[in-house]
């Protein structure tokens, strides 16, 4: 890496996009995700954050089309790859685009990780082996949601990118993170004023979420019950966990992450198609002009 790359909390900016279809690998849509990225840059997205367990080589055609952009993987699974090629990847991207990529990394689920066991202290070895590989600290960060994880985050990367969380959860992270390292929650924006119609995609979309126990027992540290992790999740749930409304509205739910102590957000359009790999290009329009 080079020595003079600026810090990841002065370079993704104060809003990002996060989009699993930005991952995608299909040949036939390399040309448009160059095009997706080249504007976002344009736009004045700070990052992109590529969705679902991600790997470094799918950041290449985003960073060739822009000269600014970070790009991130949000969140590659250490159960996906092991460290040392996880490592070497890394070395690879960051060769060709010095200080501009981010190595984000989570202990995914049970449910859907063959070999998960132990996960604090898997992770604790996989951090071990990217410093053996000399993966710097400053370009990797963690997707944290309980207290241990949110310290290692401080003490072994370069901050935290806990996904499905609340501005509750964000200031409760800042407060053991600490000042310096970077805060980057990722948060679900449905473009959507009707309530009913709003609420319906969101729950939608929440409902696999709500499988997954890592997920519901971080809803439930943080005060929701039983009853509000049901049947895809009640109002009080969805109104928290997504934006929706008007401008404004969304707007403000979007500023209560910053005002709680977020640096950066990661904003996840969720559009109700049901195409998880989906561009939403004209929403990411909307919603930079809601930002600006």
């Amino acid at each position: 890496m080079s020595d003079t790359a600026a810090p990841l909390k002065e370079t993704v900016g104060r809003y990002g996009v996060w989009n699993a279809g930005l991952r995608a690998e299909d040949p036939a849509r390399r040309g448009e995700i160059a095009e997706a990225a080249a504007e976002l840059e344009e736009l004045g997205y700070g990052a992109a954050w590529l969705g679902s367990s991600s790997a470094p080589r799918q950041a290449l055609p985003l960073l060739e089309a822009t000269s600014t952009l970070t790009v991130g993987t949000s969140i590659q699974s250490i159960w996906q790859y092991e460290a040392e090629e996880s490592a070497a990847a890394f070395h690879e991207v960051d060769a060709a685009h010095p200080g501009r990529f981010a190595l984000g990394l989570g202990v995914s689920h049970a449910k859907l990780a063959e070999h998960y066991r132990r996960p604090y202290s898997a992770l604790v070895a996989y951090l071990d082996a990217l410093d053996a590989a000399k993966v710097p600290a400053e370009r990797r960060v963690l997707a944290a949601l309980g207290p241990k994880t949110l310290e290692l985050s401080r003490d072994r990367a370069a901050g935290a990118i806990p996904y499905l969380v609340t501005p509750e959860h964000t200031a409760r992270a800042r407060e053991i993170l600490g000042a310096e390292p970077l805060l980057a929650p990722e948060f679900k924006v449905v473009l959507e004023e009707d309530p009913e119609r709003a609420r319906a995609i969101a729950r939608d979309f929440l409902a696999m979420y709500l499988t997954l126990p890592n997920y519901t027992n971080n809803f439930l540290r943080l005060g929701f019950t039983e009853d509000d992790v049901r049947g895809g999740g009640s109002d009080r749930l969805i109104d928290a966990v997504f934006a929706w409304g008007d401008e404004d509205r969304v707007r403000a739910r979007i500023e209560e992450f910053r005002t709680a102590g977020a640096d950066h957000v990661a904003l996840q359009v969720v559009t109700g198609t049901g195409d998880h790999d989906e561009l939403p290009r004209e929403q990411w329009r909307r919603l930079a002009a809601v930002l600006s």
